[in-house]
């Protein structure tokens, strides 16, 4: 009885995709109701039994398909080849028209018999948009320009990405994406994802056992960019992507589906290790297979942003969280570059990144205060670590401490009004102390 209704749906969207073609993207799998009343015409053609007296129920009343007034997403266009068993109800030429395009691996039964009626789907909703939201204080620099140009040009290539934490790997991506106009489906790596996590698996939805797709597969199918993070924290368990690293579809054995990636596909992997195994700063990255690292094509290094793109980025930080101070994000990217030298020589045992450079904007928005800013976001490290970074930003911002012996004097800001104002009452107080000070100066 299975094998009945999949042969009739079968032939209804092979009659879809004979009128209207294939879809590039599941975006782009909508169809009205006129357009599947045309299919349902078509696949009811010259045959005994028909296909569908009217519109099935599978298509009109689920609503999870439904896209609109009278308009219905039919992902399995993109995500499944339809293979249609040999019968006297489909015409001949039917039948060979899909199977040119399969090998004989992909047209076995399993595929034909086990599709998303049976296992009951939940399909992503091709309606949200899961474009990044556009960071204006971002700031374009090192590779930015060489991953767009990749990710725009729409052929499938790897990108791997490695760097030392808070420089801006991640953000990168997500506003190549922003800017244009991708979407973006960031999955973060652990030691527990697995295939399950990234391929899909069975959920309770609505009281119901559906198989979800995972993030991958729903990447493949909308054309997104996938974005995968921190992945060498994965384990073993990240092998299940060997066929989508290198660009072809992807046997969904749970459910017997072949999953095929629309134009525009592309997998970002970032990293702060090239897979090489566990390193001490990083506890829990992992020595990854090379057979998997190498099906990426293009692999990237990123270091820390020179000063001059750092004060860029800090000071629209600032200006985003209201409160702008140029000389101060001067200092702070100085003071920062100062500590990256010593890390990389060897005379350092932590560093200070670009996350952590905002973290202190934010705190000085927060409490209008350079000090308890700088101080607030040096508490992650451990106290002789806390106070040389900030002994040695006292002595790059003079604005903070008196400069300290041995020092050259730096220009000091004229005090504001109410400094003067505190000086003027110190200064009456100390007279009010001392009243034989007049007398003994004058005689």
């Amino acid at each position: 009885m299975n094998s009945n209704i999949d042969d009739r749906k079968n032939n209804f969207l092979a009659a879809l995709k004979n009128i209207f073609g294939t879809p590039n993207s599941v975006a782009d799998a909508v169809y009205s109701r006129e357009q599947c009343v045309v299919a349902l015409i078509a696949a009811n053609a010259d045959v005994v039994t028909p296909c569908y007296s009217v519109l099935p129920a599978w298509l009109v009343q689920d609503k999870h398909r439904r896209a609109g007034r009278g308009k219905y997403a039919i992902p399995e266009m993109v995500s499944v080849e339809f293979i249609p068993e040999p019968s006297d109800n489909v015409e001949e030429d039917y039948s060979e028209s899909f199977s040119e395009t399969l090998t004989s691996s992909e047209t076995c039964g399993t595929i034909s018999n086990m599709n998303s009626n049976t296992y009951n789907l939940a399909m992503p909703s091709s309606d949200v948009s899961l474009v990044p939201t556009k960071n204006d204080t971002f700031v374009p620099w090192g590779h930015y320009d060489d991953i767009a140009t990749i990710l725009a040009s729409k052929q499938f290539a790897p990108v791997y990405i490695t760097g030392m934490s808070g420089n801006g790997k991640t953000t990168m991506v997500e506003q190549i994406c922003a800017s244009a106009a991708r979407e973006c489906i960031r999955v973060n790596i652990t030691a527990e994802t697995d295939e399950d996590d990234l391929i899909g698996g069975f959920r309770l939805v609505n009281g119901e056992t559906k198989f979800v797709f995972g993030g991958v597969v729903q990447a493949m199918q909308r054309g997104s960019i996938l974005l995968l993070d921190e992945i060498d924290l994965g384990t073993e368990r990240m092998m299940c992507l060997q066929p989508v690293l290198e660009g072809k579809g992807i046997y969904i054995k749970k459910i017997g589906m072949f999953i095929k990636p629309a134009v525009g596909f592309n997998v970002v992997a970032t990293a702060n290790t090239k897979g090489k195994g566990e390193s001490d700063r990083f506890v829990g990255t992992r020595c990854m297979n090379e057979a998997f690292l190498d099906r990426f094509s293009y692999w990237f290094e990123q270091d820390y942003a020179d000063r001059t793109i750092e004060a860029r980025i800090i000071i629209r930080k600032m200006k985003a969280f209201g409160k702008e101070d140029k000389e101060f994000a001067q200092y702070l990217t100085k003071w920062a570059e100062t500590i990256r030298m010593g890390f990389k020589e060897g005379g350092l045992d932590d560093i200070i990144t670009t996350r952590r450079l905002e973290e202190v904007c934010k705190a000085f928005a927060i409490f209008g205060d350079k000090e308890k800013a700088i101080k607030l976001t040096l508490t992650r490290f451990d106290a002789s670590t806390k106070e040389a970074f900030f002994n040695l930003y006292t002595k790059i911002d003079p604005t903070i401490l008196p400069v300290p012996e041995g020092m050259p004097e730096a220009p000091v800001k004229a005090p504001s009004a109410e400094q003067q104002k505190i000086a003027e009452l110190k200064a009456q107080l100390e007279k009010l102390s001392n009243p034989c000070t007049d007398y003994a100066v004058t005689a």
